[in-house]
């Protein structure tokens, strides 16, 4: 009989494992996502878990931006559209839709709606933009940008939804 997985427990350990590794002197470990058409990264130590999409409760009175809340294993997350609320359209809304939960130390349940995870990357040997310091440039010429979730968790306009 082999042994049943869990798998938020799996994505723990797998979380805490990079965690581990970028603090001992290794380089950070990076999501790669897309957002309105556009590659960004996202440091695996500001995401606690990745979800499918699940059904949303609507909130009235809020900006386009905010899809609503959901439930995960209940833990109230704010879920906000992040194609709408850097590009002012809205995520594409197909299957491949994905929740990025940001981490617990940040002190915020926010879920990040993006309309697609790309899986882990090593940007280790990619170049940096001189002009631009939040963009890197891939092995294949493309270009990504970093989503810095904590400068995200701090702004205004992102922490007030109310119309």
């Amino acid at each position: 009989m082999s042994k049943r997985l869990n798998l938020r427990d799996f994505q723990q350990n797998l979380s805490n494992r990079m965690q581990d590794k970028s603090r001992d002197g290794g380089h950070l470990s990076l999501l790669g996502v897309q957002i309105a058409a556009q590659n960004y990264l996202v440091e695996m130590v500001d995401i606690s878990e990745v979800l499918s999409l699940p059904p949303l409760t609507a909130v009235p009175l809020t900006k386009h931006w905010f899809r609503g809340v959901v439930n995960v294993r209940g833990n109230l997350f704010c879920v906000a559209d992040m194609a709408a609320f850097l590009y002012q359209v809205d995520a594409t809304g197909d299957a491949g839709n994905r929740l990025l939960l940001t981490a617990e130390r940040h002190s915020v349940n926010a879920a990040l709606l993006v309309d697609r995870v790309f899986g882990l990357r090593d940007s280790s040997s990619w170049r940096r933009d001189a002009v631009d310091a939040d963009q890197y440039f891939d092995e294949q010429g493309v270009m990504w940008r970093k989503l810095d979730v904590v400068g995200l968790l701090a702004q205004p306009d992102f922490l007030q939804i109310g119309i």
